[in-house]
């Protein structure tokens, strides 16, 4: 008997999604609740796992399909995998059409190596470290590629050889030689997450009145208290002291003092919140999320740093749920961690406002009548101007550059 393998649940207000991967190929044994795709939301990946043992059967939808909650997508066959795959077997070992002989036959791939077949972890870790997996010898159970396998042939990679030098000036629109560089082009079709990315910026630039206020921060204080106390902290906590922490407790002291930053336009009518939401932007495979630390100013360093990192763990493994992305008040994005000096960041809607960190470089300051070099960071501070007067931003960024500066204002709500 077959069983149906239907799209689940996948949240609120979300009643459809693409088929990702395959991560079953039909004759392939399945045990219960074993991840069988993965189907991209406009949040997140989420895996659909196996509802009974048995033979991965009929695929009923492709990748790229769009199906909606609760549509079968699939049939788990009862059975053993040595069964379902002996037609299969049989069928590779019919002679091939006649007219096939005149070309080389290639080489029939690696079941590991396909793309359709490496589980979500894989995937992104192939993509992340620019690894081919043809090259990668699986030591997972029949011989598929681990996650730990793509990270040590990425640590093991040499360096490229560098492509042979093009002839010199050719002539105008010569005839393609063999001896050339190959050129080709490949066109990827973008994931559900990044076309919703694509769409809500652009949404925000139509609709907000974007500007940006900038200032930059002595981060002296603040990386001498991380210094002096990272080690018990995180003996402690069991978390690392980060410099989020003091930025996500900077921006609740200034929403609180400016409430306008951390409210949104609704229809004709401002939305004011008595909590502060804040939205962390994370670097995840499919693009940059953002999962919300809730209710931030009531949680301690600890609790935000936890939360952080947990987020950030969540996102590098595609294990963030919708439940995390919904919602925020107010968004935090560290360009730094990447090298950015300075940026104009696009405010998250229906948020009205987002700060934006960067680098830390030793710069030349004027300190008392003297230059002398400190450790300082740009901020940035966009917002809608429909809502916030640029008096309003400016004061936050000010709030949020005081309490850094000078780490006390912190702890005595100042």
């Amino acid at each position: 008997m077959a069983t149906e393998i239907k799209v689940p649940a996948l949240g609120e207000s979300v009643s459809e999604a693409t088929i990702g991967q395959w991560l079953k190929q039909p004759g392939e044994a399945v045990a219960l609740d074993e991840p069988i795709a993965s189907l991209e939301t406009d949040k997140v990946a989420i895996e659909v796992g196996a509802v009974a043992a048995g033979i991965m059967g009929e695929q009923l939808a492709k990748v790229g399909d769009t199906v909606n909650v609760g549509a079968v997508i699939a049939m788990i066959e009862a059975g053993s995998a040595g069964a379902a795959r002996a037609p299969a077997v049989a069928a590779a070992a019919a002679p091939a059409p006649a007219v096939a002989a005149a070309a080389p036959a290639p080489a029939a791939p690696a079941a590991d190596t396909d793309p359709a077949v490496l589980s979500p972890a894989v995937r992104r870790a192939v993509l992340e470290y620019g690894i081919d997996p043809a090259t990668i010898a699986g030591t997972g159970k029949d011989g598929r590629i681990t996650k730990e396998d793509v990270i040590t042939a990425a640590q093991g990679k040499s360096a490229p050889v560098p492509a042979p030098a093009p002839a010199a000036a050719p002539a105008p629109a010569p005839a393609p030689t063999a001896a050339g560089p190959a050129r080709r082009e490949e066109r990827v079709r973008m994931t559900r997450l990044r076309q919703t990315i694509a769409r809500r910026l652009k949404e925000a630039q139509n609709s907000a009145a974007l500007l940006t206020t900038f200032n930059d921060v002595d981060m002296t204080a603040v990386i001498a208290a991380r210094d002096k106390y990272k080690d018990l902290f995180e003996k402690k906590h069991g978390v690392r002291l980060g410099f989020m922490g003091f930025f996500a407790k900077a921006a609740c002291l200034a929403l609180k003092d400016i409430p306008s930053v951390n409210a949104r336009i609704e229809g004709d009518e401002i939305v004011y919140h008595d909590y502060v939401d804040i939205s962390v932007a994370v670097s995840a495979p499919g693009g940059l999320v953002t999962p919300v630390v809730r209710d931030a100013d009531a949680m301690s360093f600890a609790q935000i740093e936890g939360a952080i990192a947990g987020y950030g763990k969540a996102a590098r493994d595609g294990k963030l749920t919708i439940a995390d992305l919904q919602g925020g008040t107010f968004t935090i994005s560290n360009g730094g961690v990447f090298g950015s000096l300075m940026s104009t960041p696009i405010i998250n809607p229906p948020q009205s406002a987002v700060l934006g960190l960067h680098r830390i470089e030793d710069r030349a300051v004027v300190r008392d009548g003297q230059v002398v070099i400190r450790p300082m960071m740009y901020i940035a501070m966009s917002y809608d101007h429909r809502l916030i007067d640029g008096r309003e931003a400016v004061t936050a960024l000010k709030i949020i550059k005081d309490a850094i500066e000078d780490p006390t204002r912190l702890l005595i709500d100042l």
